[in-house]
C-alpha cells in the first residue's frame, strides 16, 4: 500500500535529521511530509536538506506558529489528493517508534480504517513519565472516551494511520480545534462515519531533545471541548429516541 506520514514541526532542529532517517530506515517505501510552522531553530531548512538526501521527503514551510490542528488540516488536504492509500501521522520528537510504521499499515491492509498507536491495551505503555502526568493522560482518556462514546482507549495518541478515501470522507479540513483537542475530533467524526478503529501497543518515550509543545491551555481547551461533544451527542440521542 502506497503510505506517507504527516509530520508537523516546529523547533525539532535537534530531532527532525535523526527522525526522516529512522522513517526512512523503518519503512524504506513511505513518503514523508513535514509541515514546519516556520521555526525559528531552522527545522525547516534542516528538513529540506535530509529530504533531499533521503528523496521521497516534501517540506512545507508555513509563515509562522498556527497550531497542531491547523498543520494536520493543511498537510492532509496536500497528501489526499496524492492517490495514497495510507495516511499516517506523528510526532517528531522519538516519542513515536518509526519501526512501528509498517504494522500500522499492515493493520490498515488487513481491513482496519483507523490504527491507533495505544499506552492504554496490552502491550502498551509511557516511558520516563512522572506519576502525575501518567495519570492525568489516563483519566483525560477515559473521560473521553466515555463522554464520547468511543471503543477507544488512547483518544488523544497522535501516532495514527489511516485509510486515505476513509479520511477524506470526513473532511479532515473542515474541522476547528486545535491540539489534541484535534486528534479527538476525528475519531469523533470517524466513530460516526462507521469507521473500523483498531489499537496497536506502543511504548510512548518522553522527548529527550527538545522543548515540549504541552500545555495546561492545550489540556483544558481538549476537555471543554470533549464535554461539549458529549452533551451535543447525548442531546441528539434524546432527540432521536424521541422521534
Amino acid at each position: 500500500m502506497r503510505a506517507v506520514v504527516v509530520l508537523p514541526t516546529y523547533n525539532e532542529a535537534e530531532n527532525i535529521a535523526r527522525l526522516l532517517t529512522a522513517i526512512r530506515q523503518a519503512s524504506p517505501g513511505t513518503d514523508v511530509l513535514v509541515v514546519d510552522d516556520a521555526s525559528p531553530d531552522g527545522t525547516g531548512r534542516i528538513a529540506e536538506t535530509t529530504g533531499a538526501e533521503l528523496g521521497g521527503v516534501t517540506v512545507v514551510h508555513r509563515p509562522g506558529k498556527q497550531g497542531l490542528g491547523a498543520a494536520y488540516r493543511d498537510g492532509f488536504g496536500r497528501v489526499l489528493g496524492e492517490h495514497y492509500d495510507v495516511v499516517a501521522s506523528m510526532d517528531a520528537d522519538f516519542s513515536h517508534d518509526p519501526a512501528v510504521l509498517a504494522a500500522m499499515v499492515d493493520a490498515i491492509a488487513g481491513g482496519a480504517d483507523v490504527v491507533i498507536g495505544s499506552r492504554y491495551v496490552p502491550g502498551g505503555g509511557s516511558q520516563d513519565w512522572p506519576l502525575h502526568r501518567r495519570l492525568l493522560s489516563r483519566w483525560g482518556n477515559r473521560y473521553t472516551a466515555a463522554a464520547l462514546r468511543l471503543p477507544v482507549t488512547d483518544c488523544t495518541s497522535g501516532f495514527r494511520a489511516y485509510r486515505a478515501n476513509r479520511l477524506a470522507a470526513i473532511d479532515p479540513g473542515s474541522t476547528t480545534s486545535e491540539g489534541y483537542a484535534f486528534l479527538t475530533e476525528l475519531l469523533r467524526r470517524l466513530h460516526h462515519d462507521g469507521a473500523t478503529i483498531r489499537e496497536v501497543p506502543i511504548l510512548f518515550r518522553d522527548r529527550e531533545r527538545g522543548t515540549s509543545k504541552m500545555s495546561a491551555a492545550i489540556i483544558a481547551e481538549s476537555m471543554g471541548v470533549v464535554t461539549r461533544w458529549g452533551l451535543a451527542d447525548a442531546w441528539a440521542r434524546v432527540r432521536r429516541r424521541a422521534g
